[in-house]
């Protein structure tokens, strides 16, 4: 054989280097494999059990919120038409108002739970959260400068739902506004003026609201009689007009006390003012004032009471006499500088002369 051959056939001291170092090297890996193995797979199951666990969280509590405002709902429409659902309830307020706390509590609880899974996975992550922290605190601060107004209108909306300061339904006065309010949002609420007008008012500028629909209202009337009537039989007339109406449908649910007579609210030379008043429902002062003027009005005709603006009462067959049927038209010659009286008066002759 030749030496050419043998030198060929017998191994090269590189071939054999390398594969010693590919050999070390694989051990290596198999080696620092073998030791973090169990690192890798506690921080995998630490990461999948954390998710786990908060998507179930979310799952359970955004289930639990949306069942109580199902039944908040319900217990709402299933009084409404009823007596006790016009008093107390409305069903389109309580559904909005629900929905919107609802809303609230969902995002909230969706974002805490997921912004702490995150945090918690990039803790098994050995990554350190200080800095992250400290950015996310500073992004935060100039985020809610920049968006000052829209961060404003969020909270007083979240927080005018929370106490029902009002509702869909409530006739308020906004200060920048007034009128029935038709929809209630977390940044903008909604209202009709009194001529169809919409009004959106940011929830932010709002800074005194006057509801005229909670608790109850005032039906004022003033009632103007003679000075000369009796006061005695005006209170008597009054107060049975005020009683037959208390028994009558739909004033008896609408009237939430009696009809009060205050006494005199003024007193002049030629009239009187009687101050009746009456507590009602909210929002049903107008058309009570309106029933109370007729039926008082009707009540003190059939007693005989005359008021400010009446011709006075006439017996049956009597017609009113007129005063000046006797009166005879005012003459011409009446006055002795009319042209009438001038034109008749003779031409007198020229004085005489005395010097003569």
């Amino acid at each position: 054989m030749s030496l050419s051959a043998l030198l060929a056939a017998a191994p090269s001291p590189g071939a054999a280097g390398s594969l010693d170092e590919a050999a070390e090297r694989a051990g290596n890996a198999a080696g620092w494999v073998e030791e973090n193995w169990s690192t890798w797979l506690n921080t995998g199951l630490r990461i999948v059990l954390i998710a786990a666990i908060a998507i179930v969280l979310r799952y359970l509590i955004r289930r639990a919120l949306t069942n109580l405002i199902d039944r908040m709902n319900r217990s709402a429409q299933a009084v409404e038409g009823t007596a006790l659902g016009g008093l107390l309830v409305n069903a389109e307020r309580r559904r909005q108002r629900s929905e919107a706390i609802g809303s609230v509590l969902r995002s909230v609880t969706s974002f805490l739970i997921l912004g702490t899974a995150a945090l918690m996975i990039l803790g098994a992550f050995q990554i350190n959260l200080a800095p992250l922290l400290a950015s996310a605190g500073v992004a935060g601060v100039a985020l809610g400068f920049g968006a000052r107004n829209l961060v404003t209108d969020f909270l007083s909306g979240v927080f005018m739902i929370l106490e029902d300061q009002y509702g869909v339904g409530d006739t308020v006065d906004a200060g920048v506004a007034s009128g029935e309010v038709i929809e209630v949002g977390l940044r903008v609420t909604k209202l009709r003026g009194d001529n169809g007008e919409i009004w959106y008012v940011r929830n932010g500028e709002v800074k005194r609201i006057g509801n005229l629909s909670q608790g109850w209202s005032t039906a004022g009337v003033d009632v103007t009689v003679r000075p000369t009537e009796d006061l005695e039989l005006v209170r008597k007339a009054i107060t049975e007009a005020g009683e037959t109406m208390t028994k009558e449908e739909p004033w008896s649910e609408r009237l939430w006390g009696p009809v009060e007579v205050l006494g005199l609210d003024a007193v002049l030379l030629d009239s009187m003012t009687v101050r009746v008043t009456a507590k009602t429902m909210p929002g049903k002062s107008l058309g009570v004032e309106r029933e109370l003027r007729w039926r008082v009005k009707q009540a003190l005709d059939a007693a005989g009471i005359r008021m400010i603006g009446t011709l006075p009462l006439q017996a049956d067959g009597e017609s009113t006499a007129d005063p000046t049927a006797a009166m005879a038209a005012p003459s011409a010659y009446a006055s002795a500088t009319s042209p009438q009286s001038l034109a008749a008066t003779p031409i007198a002759p020229p004085p005489a002369n005395l010097s003569k």
